[in-house]
């Protein structure tokens, strides 16, 4: 592969930063970028905050916390929620897979400043693969996972059904895993200053290289106005741990020149055949350097296809551009988290880096066909802006999401049984729809999945049948199927979705139950407090 590909100067930059243990100053040579881009000036800061108090939630504490009384310049693109389908016009539903997290991590966020979070901040998708379900094991690598599909009434709509595809990937053994070459791009500028910013960053970046084994290395390269490179190549821990103590917080933020330089050291440390990862920690907008959206994806997708991938994390409030982190992660083949908390990033970067790191699979596609003589409308929740075409699905030119060893992906549909009242009244001109039949032995519908091994080009297939018995044997949700139907009526309840009709956030936590793991429990106190914030 060619080195020194991506057009940054070379004239050296001393960054000084100001370490943590006592006082010393630590001088760090690096480079700077190209500074044709620097002559854009920041955004104004948002306006004063004033100050609100959350209404009493029964379990859950919500304390006086300053709010903004407008959104600062977070940023969200959201699509409109997922529009209903008819089978007889409509049968194939086409999407990519989805294992971003940042989407739920935030909201908990806003909620527990006491806000609702904008519609375009909910991802209903990410909300659902937050947690993990019971899901088989696959038994081996050659096929990397296992595709389970269940049904059952759906808690908010007696007329409909619940249809759940859940995917779970193969979990490499450690011995097994693939050397690792992981480059930190971590945004040093001035907003970063706060405790839940910079300091957040050290704290969950150390988290991670305390888990790294002899044969990973770690660069560590920062950028504020300018970009540098703090740590060479290592799996040193406490050179490790001693570059991220020393970094203080200051200047404008030239991420678009931290990227290219970033993706320069990896492609410098390149492993064949390894792991070649940049992981960007930044609270949000590059407002110097490369701004435009569309540069900095060709400049992701460029550097994906010379096998290096991009994950980032999101931290802090006020200036966040979570449409760019998302795009760019999802573009780069890698993920998107946002941390919020020590214990978030201990979840993300500890227990599931893992899943996170080590694909066994990249370009994963589902494509699901009904049956019109058993389903005459459905609706997929969430994954919209992973909708792909129907000729998408076949097309191994067309990129899609991956898959990391032990990773889930839970897809949940919403389906009308053929000859029974749907969403949509029959149309006066339209040719009569396919009998129904109420048969239980033939299929209601069928799932296929594409994917290609880490090293492949061409894609495999696994498909499989969905029983119609299912639709006459449906139970009300129950255990699993009952908490991740509350996770999506949750979601689909932030965003304002008007398919949930009367369901109520008490409804929704009856749903989810008493769950004994720590997260399914946080998870119902989120529902008390936005069922609070609806009624203040």
């Amino acid at each position: 592969m060619r080195k020194g590909s991506l057009a940054i100067s070379t004239f050296a930059l001393v960054l000084t930063a100001c370490a943590t243990n006592g006082g010393q100053d630590v001088t760090v040579t690096g480079h700077r970028a190209d500074s044709s881009h620097t002559e854009n000036l920041p955004p104004p800061p948002p306006p004063p905050p004033a100050l609100i108090r959350a209404a009493p939630v029964q379990g859950a504490y919500i304390p006086a916390v300053q709010i903004p009384q407008n959104p600062g310049r977070e940023r969200y693109e959201g699509e409109e929620v997922s529009p209903v389908h008819l089978v007889a016009q409509e049968p194939v539903s086409t999407f990519s897979v989805d294992v971003d997290t940042g989407a739920y991590a935030n909201t908990r966020r806003i909620l527990m400043l006491g806000q609702k979070p904008p519609q375009d901040a909910v991802r209903t998708e990410e909300l659902i693969n937050y947690f993990r379900y019971d899901y088989p094991a696959p038994q081996n690598r050659e096929v990397p996972f296992t595709v389970s599909t269940d049904l059952a009434m759906t808690p908010w709509n007696p007329d409909t059904r619940l249809l759940r595809i859940g995917l779970r990937g193969y979990d490499l053994p450690r011995d097994n895993r693939p050397p690792a070459n992981l480059v930190f791009l971590l945004d040093v500028s001035g907003s970063m200053s706060s405790a839940d910013k910079l300091p957040l960053v050290k704290s969950a970046l150390t988290k991670l290289a305390d888990n790294l084994r002899a044969q990973d290395r770690v660069s560590i390269v920062v950028y504020a106005g300018a970009a540098g490179v703090v740590l060479d190549p290592t799996n040193d821990k406490r050179k490790i741990r001693r570059a991220l103590d020393a970094l203080n917080a200051g200047g404008s933020t030239a991420g678009g020149a931290g990227l290219q330089l970033a993706y320069n050291i990896a492609e410098d440390n390149l492993i064949e055949g390894g792991v070649n990862r940049i992981i960007l920690a930044t609270d949000g907008d590059f407002n110097v350097g490369i701004r435009d959206p569309d540069a900095l994806i060709e400049l992701v997708e460029k550097e994906r296809d010379r096998g290096i991938t991009l994950t980032t994390l999101g931290f802090g409030t006020g200036n966040y551009n979570e449409a760019m982190m998302e795009q760019i992660a999802d573009h780069g083949n890698g993920n998107y988290a946002y941390i919020d908390s020590a214990m978030e990033a201990e979840k993300v970067l500890v227990d599931e880096m893992s899943s996170t790191l080590f694909t066994i699979a990249k370009d994963v596609k589902i494509q699901v066909e009904f049956n019109p003589a058993k389903i005459s409308q459905y609706r997929l929740i969430g994954y919209e802006n992973r909708a792909l075409r129907e000729e998408d699905f076949a097309n191994d030119a067309v990129d899609a999401g991956d898959i990391g060893a032990g990773h889930q992906v839970t897809a949940l549909y919403e389906v009308v049984m053929a000859g029974t009242k749907g969403w949509v009244a029959p149309r006066r001109y339209e040719p009569a729809a396919p009998a129904a039949d109420s048969s239980s032995n033939s299929e209601l519908a069928f799932v296929k999945l594409r994917y290609k091994l880490p090293n492949g080009e061409v894609s495999k297939l696994i498909e499989r049948p969905v029983p119609s018995a299912m639709l006459y044997t449906a139970r009300p949700a129950a255990g699993d199927m009952a908490f991740v139907a509350a996770v999506a009526a949750y979601g689909q309840k932030l965003r304002g979705d008007p398919m949930l009709a009367q369901f109520t956030y008490d409804d929704i936590e009856k749903l989810a139950g008493t769950p004994s793991d720590f997260w399914r429990q946080e998870f119902v106190q989120l529902v008390k407090i936005a069922d609070s914030l609806d009624g203040r």
